[in-house]
């Protein structure tokens, strides 16, 4: 008599908790990839078992697959790459940032790279191939089937961050005098249509968009309702030049899905879709950001040579500013040789009028960015930040004032210092707001330039508030 075995199959629910188990062992609380999970992936590639490093990693999503090679050191990337095989597809490269992708893209045949392109949408497509040199971009091409490669170069011709370049052809449009059913019936008989879309457009005879009709609308209608009576046709239409910050102002203001992209005769080209939205939203803001320090793309996947030069640029700027400033201490050396209290107090000054520029700064370069600030309200804007900064002074400086008077027994000190913390206060409310609105007003991006003229004037103001003031004063 034969004896059974003691262990037994897992239930389908304890195959879920052991998923989750298995998901919770390579992913922390924050949703992000394990030291030790990274370290055994890399452990397996090094020991040669591509076996196992696939077995971990198959269960991931491409965007961890693309977080996996991001944390991996660069100089192992294509060893990785390599090993996991086809787990590093078209979505994964997609999903990569710029600099890691570059690297792998340069250890890949036009031939494959012009495959995975093929898999995707042509927006992601292009993001890949847009940044290729243009002997390796036109080889890439050259390896397309026509019809994907007439897609891509078409979108490679509009400008870079245009809605040209961020949208994609594959969409569902229907003529007007379409009914439900017959629209259902196309949708379930062709199979070559897109299958990720939430509207349809409907169109005239000349492929114009004069409607759009959600798709749950479709499904919920009679047949016999003919599309034109079903249709909305109030609708954001996107040029096909327009700036993909715009498009994404447009998005977040008429809380959409999906949006039809036009060309200069209003024919309906392509269409853009929020998920593609949700990336350029962080990808702006955090360029702004960059940018408002100088620390150019900020990537840490950038290389070195790259990131010093981007910063240095603005660093010797900054140094002339630094210089400036100090010229302004030099035209007071008298003054503050026969009281150097002076020298240890000025740097309050200048410092706090840097801090308050700077917060009036990011507020303005924000509501620039957002269309919140605009030439109908800049005035209103400039007083509500004059009275702030009035407020702001004044409190600062009572505060400044009592505690070095009391501190120092110089009453005389005390009021000087609180008038030129309101002074260098004013200054800096107002050069925070009207100079990135004069920056804007002249095509010059305000998150670029506004930081290095801002700090400059409080700076500057701040050291010759409050040396001349201690001079006239008599200090």
């Amino acid at each position: 008599m034969s004896e059974r075995a003691d262990t037994a199959e897992p239930r389908p629910d304890e195959l879920g908790d052991i998923a989750a188990e298995q998901a919770e062992s390579r992913h922390d609380e924050d949703d992000r990839l394990k030291g030790e999970f990274v370290s055994a992936v890399l452990d397996a590639v090094e020991a040669d078992d591509r076996d196992r490093a696939r077995e971990l990693v198959s269960p991931l999503h491409p965007a961890d697959i693309a977080d996996l090679l991001e944390l991996t050191p660069s100089e192992r990337r294509g060893e990785v790459a390599a090993a996991l095989g086809d787990l590093v597809g078209a979505e994964v490269l997609s999903e990569l940032n710029d600099y890691v992708r570059d690297d792998l893209l340069d250890a890949l045949l036009p031939e494959q790279v012009a495959e995975f392109a093929a898999e995707l949408d042509t927006d992601d497509a292009v993001a890949i191939i847009e940044d290729m040199e243009e002997a390796d971009q036109q080889a890439v091409l050259d390896a397309m089937e026509p019809e994907d490669r007439a897609a891509i170069e078409s979108a490679l011709s509009y400008p870079e961050e245009s809605a040209g370049r961020l949208m994609q052809r594959d969409l569902v449009a229907v003529p007007q005098h379409m009914t439900v059913g017959q629209v259902i019936d196309y949708l379930r008989d062709n199979r070559d249509l897109t299958t990720d879309f939430w509207e349809i457009f409907v169109v005239d005879e000349a492929h114009k968009p004069i409607g759009t009709c959600q798709l749950s609308w479709v499904l919920t209608c009679p047949r016999s309702v003919a599309m034109a009576d079903l249709m909305k046709r109030e609708q954001t239409l996107i040029p096909v030049d327009m700036d993909q910050e715009e498009v994404a102002l447009r998005f977040q203001k008429y809380a959409l899905i999906s949006a039809a992209v036009v060309d200069g005769s209003g024919r309906l080209v392509g269409m853009i879709t929020v998920d593609d939205i949700v990336h350029i939203i962080s990808e702006e803001a955090g360029e702004d950001i960059l940018r408002l320090s100088g620390a150019g793309e900020g990537d840490i996947n950038q290389p070195i040579l790259e990131t010093v030069r981007t910063r240095l640029q603005w660093l010797v700027v900054n140094l002339g500013t630094a210089i400036l400033a100090a010229s302004v201490v030099g035209l007071f050396q008298a003054t503050i040789s026969k009281y150097v209290v002076l020298a240890v107090l000025m740097p309050i000054v200048s410092g706090m009028g840097g801090n308050a520029g700077t917060q009036t700064m990011a507020v303005a370069v924000r509501a620039l960015a957002t269309n919140q600030l605009t030439s109908s309200n800049t005035i209103r804007q400039i007083v509500r930040e004059f009275r702030i900064a009035t407020a702001n002074g004044t409190a600062l400086g009572i505060l400044i004032g009592v505690a070095v008077g009391l501190i120092y027994g110089n009453h005389d000190l005390g009021i000087v210092i609180a008038l030129a913390m309101l002074i260098n206060n004013l200054v800096a409310g107002l050069a925070g707001i009207l100079v990135p609105v004069t920056l804007d007003r002249l095509n010059v991006d305000p998150a670029v330039s506004s930081a290095v003229f801002v700090t400059t004037m409080t700076d500057v103001m701040g050291f010759f508030s409050f040396l001349g003031l201690a001079t006239v004063w008599g200090l």
